[in-house]
């Protein structure tokens, strides 16, 4: 049974939790892999959903740009925000983290998420100055999330 309206499914009374992976800590964009490719389509022509595209041109991207070195590009499946597409977490340690979403799984997306992430990571307390937004993340906002033993004022 699904969890939401993603495909991912939900464990059974009985079974195993979801099982956490560890990651490197630092500066990361997790991507909803199981993301729909666009706001009524699950799967784009190929098959693919739009977070694991998106993943693929994040990782592209920052593989070809040392400027995103400091960046980590994670996924997983369901960040549980499925009336919308192509979310991503952006968090690192003690800093506000992110949530944005409803991207279209390209190149101009990942760089504008990455430039912002790096923007993000450079802050003190992961509060990027509006002028340093680039356009391409402006708009595409949904939650912000206090950093572990914070919460904002």
């Amino acid at each position: 049974m699904p969890c939401c309206t993603c495909t991912v499914p939900r464990k059974a009374a009985g079974e195993a939790p979801v099982t956490l992976t560890p990651v490197a800590t630092g500066p990361a964009i997790v991507v909803c892999s199981t993301c729909r490719a666009a706001p009524n389509q699950r799967v784009d022509t190929q098959g693919s959903t739009g977070g694991a595209r998106l993943v693929a041109v994040l990782r592209a991207v920052q593989q070809a740009d040392p400027h995103y070195a400091g960046i980590a590009v994670q996924d997983m499946p369901c960040l549980f925000a499925c009336s919308r597409h192509c979310v991503v977490y952006i968090r690192a340690p003690g800093r506000i983290g992110y949530v944005l979403g409803d991207f279209t799984p390209d190149e101009a997306a990942a760089r504008a998420i990455l430039d912002y992430a790096v923007h993000h990571a450079a802050s003190s307390e992961g509060i990027v100055d509006y002028a340093d937004w680039p356009e391409g993340v402006k708009g595409h906002f949904l939650v912000r999330t206090p950093p572990e033993g914070f919460v904002a004022s």
